[in-house]
């Protein structure tokens, strides 16, 4: 914290100015705490006076100007950092001005001290303080079965299937039922429970809602009392007695982690008993479900379902064409949440005469009628308490923060992490990293299904997700109240941490939140801009030349803007305090003084044309992510300018990835990146004699050998190019990789890949490696995730006690001639992708002897036929695994490049866009690079997989 940098003895402050930053870093302290305390009074409906919002909100842009100061006057508070570039000489004012008291900057800080300790006075005058009920937690809001459900037939039937299908004592299997607030989990839960056949199977039952019990000894009473029967009065009945001898139905609505300890105690080893759950805490439902249970992840409704929702409930007399325009804005905006839908559909019942404009007025200011109106109160109290039962500020900061991105657009985790990052929202506990603690939070907003996976990486990682469309308004008008978020074309929008331009081709898709009054031309001229972050997606327009306007931007995203040029970024360098930069496919060439970004750690030049890389880059002393696929820019190196770079102590992580081509410069420098965890290089070859391929042997060797000492992620991927691969034989053993991509033509498999420590994933394309040299791969004992890309893998053979710790393995393949897989191999296997068009019926495949397998993906292109004989085989095994289908965007691209898209199912087409109504369905992993997921419509509940609980493997 620069707070504390100022505070450290190399910054000779004066007594006075000591104690002014001493009761400032306190007070941002205290601020935070005090928002957090005031939010949840908010949240819990206690009513907060005016006078305690004004002052809230006082604090708030004090806590803005204290931050403004600080970083004025200290770009960056590292030791290191000071007596390079343009920032040394900003150092070197700040010491000169903090030497004196009556410096500007400790004029600063002193009427701060003073502006702070008026607030408190007017605080205490004006009594504007939290109530007794600060801090506690809302209670989750019960939002009810819906009497007239849409689109819950199909997943009813499934449930009620797996429900019936067990007779006789067994281990109590648990199915729950988890998603979202409003997505219909009590209304599904409901339905199973009513079902004709239950009520016949299962004639005692019970309900209890869990969220009106503290504890769980009222919710046991209440269970208790549903199931008493005359020959078994109240009092001798034992719990645990009465579920191990009788045939009853328990369904308990929004239970959590501590009434589930309780319940799960005093059930017997063997049941006759079924027991259903719903809850909104993913990690609830995997307790809940561990064993021989079953997770049901609920889905948004699809946009056929949502009409036929709005028709029930407001559309009574069908849609004119003016009135259908009207109704598609609702389904869009409420993005096939039924809760949503029901609420709106309320709403609109108040109107004398319902056109389609009065519709798309209501969804233009959505944001504004969920917090006044009275028919919005349950959608509103889900929406909240999501919000507010976040642990801490920090983590509601971070969420909130997800409504800079258009609605609707999938978000990367690793970017949205980095940016996190860069704007200072995580905080490190317990001598954790900032890493750590920035995926932690990521992890728990997936858990609590706020934001939703769309696609997974290898390591069953949330790789792209999104936030729920009705949660993104909510979100994104809190923030606009709040001088937290707002597009720049806001009035206003000098007073903003963050802003943004989403401006399409198909036009503006500004959000209905935003005020789009433009600033007047003089005052747009010398208009400073508080903010701290500017994400443009589409067309900048003039916004492109004043991105210096934005003196202390900490994150300039450019990732998504279409008519940046090259120009437009001459003047990037003054902004001293960035940290992250993402620039487009319309940039061919980065600034001069691109290494003046002294505080940059974030560099992404993926989508743009940049080919050369300015050695001045690699030299920057905080970056530690560089994306992008370019060459060095100088050709020979001098040992000194090695030296040099050496002594830096380069903090880059992640080099993904350059060319070595003959120029060994990058592999020069790849040896003094001390902390480098990821590379991959496009290897090159020059002339006959392959000149420069020992380098790169020589390169991965070393960063490989350098892992040894670590136990973390370390990743190397290898594109071998017009090369052929049999350099690498010369790599050494005994070398250390937790993940190794090989993509290219090899003779023999490289003998360091097998005997790899700590090598936990593996994918091979395009190699031409036959069975005998892919056998060798069985001594991977460690190995959970094999993805293999070839023509033909008929002569690979999989014996029992092969791949021992396999859980996730991808075959893409031209012709249909898939390995043996013999009984006892890949015991734990979850996840089985076979993605070839041509795949006819099982193809001698024998899912059953796999005990744990979740999930069988297949291309969409198969048969019906087989599309059919795997949905059956699937039913008939014991964990129900699900059977879904993945269609190639390209199918005119090779197998090794596929790219692959969910689709509703065989040969079905599906639009490739992510569109706002589209259904969520994250139910398999992206086992191939670059793979682009969108969400294809469903019914009102989806399925997340069946077996011990776990969560899907595009969702763990």
């Amino acid at each position: 914290m620069k707070l504390v940098a100022l505070l450290s003895e190399k910054h000779k402050l004066s007594r006075g100015l000591k104690d002014d930053i001493r009761f400032i870093r306190t007070e941002l302290d205290m601020i935070s705490s005090a928002r957090d305390s005031h939010m949840a009074m908010a949240a819990g409906r206690d009513p907060a006076s005016s006078s305690s919002r004004i002052s809230m909100e006082e604090m708030r842009d004090l806590a803005h100007d204290i931050e403004d100061c600080i970083d004025r006057f200290l770009p960056c508070p590292c030791v290191a950092c000071q007596g390079q570039g343009e920032a040394a000489s900003v150092l070197r004012r700040v010491k000169k001005a903090a030497t004196s008291a009556r410096s500007r900057f400790a004029a600063e800080i002193h009427k701060l001290r003073s502006r702070l300790k008026d607030a408190h006075d007017r605080r205490v005058n004006y009594q504007a303080v939290n109530g007794s009920s600060a801090g506690a937690s809302p209670p989750a809001a019960d939002t009810g079965a819906e009497t007239d459900p849409v689109g819950i037939d199909e997943p009813k039937q499934e449930l009620v299937d797996i429900l019936l299908q067990q007779t006789g004592p067994g281990k109590p299997g648990v199915i729950s039922i988890v998603g979202f607030g409003g997505s219909g989990k009590t209304t599904l839960a409901r339905a199973v429970y009513e079902c004709p056949g239950v009520v016949r199977r299962f004639p005692c039952r019970a309900w209890a809602a869990a969220s009106e019990h503290r504890d769980a000894d009222g919710l046991l009473t209440t269970i208790l009392r549903q199931l008493h029967t005359a020959d078994a009065p109240l009092p001798q009945i034992s719990m645990d007695g009465f579920l191990r001898t009788t045939e009853c139905l328990i369904v308990i609505d929004d239970i959590n982690k501590q009434h589930w300890d309780v319940i799960k105690s005093i059930l017997p080893r063997e049941t006759k008993s079924r027991i259903i759950v719903t809850t909104s805490l993913q990690s609830v439902a995997n307790a809940c479900s561990s064993g021989d249970g079953y997770v049901y992840k609920m889905s948004i409704l699809n946009a056929e379902h949502s009409k036929v929702l709005l028709m029930k409930k407001v559309f009574f007399q069908g849609c004119s064409p003016e009135l259908e325009r009207g109704s598609t804005a609702i389904v869009e905006k409420c993005d096939g949440l039924p809760l949503a839908l029901v609420c709106v559909a309320k709403f609109l019942l108040g109107e004398n005469e319902l056109t389609g404009s009065h519709c798309a007025r209501v969804c233009h200011n959505l944001g504004h009628h969920m917090e006044k109106e009275a028919d919005f109160t349950k959608l509103q109290q889900v929406l909240v308490n999501n919000y507010s039962s976040l642990s801490g500020y920090p983590l509601r900061t971070s969420l909130l923060y997800t409504s800079v991105f258009p609605n609707g657009r999938p978000i990367r985790r690793n970017t949205l992490i980095r940016r996190w990052l860069a704007e200072g929202y995580v905080q490190c506990q317990y001598k954790r990293s900032d890493l750590e603690v920035a995926d932690e939070n990521f992890r728990e907003l997936i858990d609590r299904n706020i934001i939703r996976p769309i696609d997974a990486s290898n390591n069953a990682k949330v790789k792209t997700c999104r936030t729920h469309g009705i949660m993104h308004e909510f979100m994104l008008h809190k923030s606009m109240s709040d001088n937290f978020i707002t597009s720049l074309h806001d009035q206003n929008r000098s007073n903003f941490r963050h802003l943004f331009i989403q401006n399409h081709a198909s036009g503006s898709t500004l959000s209905s939140n935003q005020r789009t009054s433009p600033a007047s031309d003089d005052a747009a001229g010398s208009e400073k801009f508080r903010a701290r972050s500017l994400t443009i997606s589409g067309d900048a327009g003039e916004a492109a030349s004043e991105f210096c306007r934005c003196e202390l931007l900490r994150v300039l995203d450019l990732g998504e803007c279409n008519d940046l040029e090259d120009s437009h970024l001459k003047d990037i360098h003054k902004l001293w305090h960035l940290k992250y930069l993402s620039l487009g496919g319309t940039i061919s060439n980065l600034p001069k003084k691109i290494d003046k970004l002294h505080c940059l750690e974030t560099l992404d030049l993926r989508k743009t044309k940049i080919e050369i890389l300015p050695v001045e880059v690699i030299g920057l002393p905080h970056l530690a992510y560089l994306f992008g696929k370019f060459k060095f820019g100088k050709k020979d190196l001098r040992k000194s300018e090695i030296a040099e770079f050496s002594q830096r102590k380069s903090k880059l992580k992640s080099l993904a990835g350059f060319y070595a081509d003959g120029n060994p410069g990058f592999l020069q420098l790849m040896a003094h990146m001390k902390e480098l965890k990821k590379v991959k290089i496009w290897c090159e070859s020059t002339g006959a004699d392959n000149r420069g391929l020992p380098d790169i042997s020589k390169a991965v060797q070393k960063f490989a050998q350098d892992g040894m000492d670590t136990t973390g992620i370390r990743s190397l991927s290898l594109n071998l190019g017009n090369t052929m691969g049999d350099f690498l034989g010369s790599i050494q053993e005994y070398c250390y990789l937790s993940s190794l991509k090989l993509h290219g033509q090899l003779s023999v498999l490289p003998q360091f890949v097998t005997s790899l420590c700590g090598l936990t994933e593996l994918c091979l394309s395009s190699t031409n490696l036959m069975g005998h040299d892919l056998s060798n791969l069985r001594k991977l004992r460690y190995l959970l995730y094999l993805k293999l890309v070839e023509a033909d893998l008929g002569s690979f053979t999989i014996d029992n006690g092969d791949f021992p710790s396999l859980r996730r393995l991808c075959l893409v393949v031209k012709m249909p001639i898939l390995p043996a897989i013999k009984e006892g191999a890949l015991p734990y296997l979850v996840s089985l992708q076979l993605l070839c068009k041509d795949l006819l019926d099982l193809s001698g495949m024998r899912i059953e002897f796999h005990d744990c397998l979740e999930e069988v993906a297949l291309d969409s292109m198969v048969s019906a036929r087989t599309a059919e004989m795997w949905e059956t085989a699937a039913k008939k095994h014991p964990k129900r695994p699900k059977v879904v289908f993945l269609k190639r965007i390209d199918p005119s691209e090779p197998a090794s490049a596929a790219k692959y898209v969910a689709a509703d199912g065989p040969t079905r087409e599906k639009c490739i866009v992510d569109s706002p109504q589209s259904g969520s369905r994250s139910k398999h992993d992206s086992f191939l690079k670059k793979t682009v997921v969108s969400d294809p419509p469903r019914v009102a509940s989806e399925p997340s997989g069946a077996g011990n609980g776990a969560m899907p493997p595009s969702a763990r």
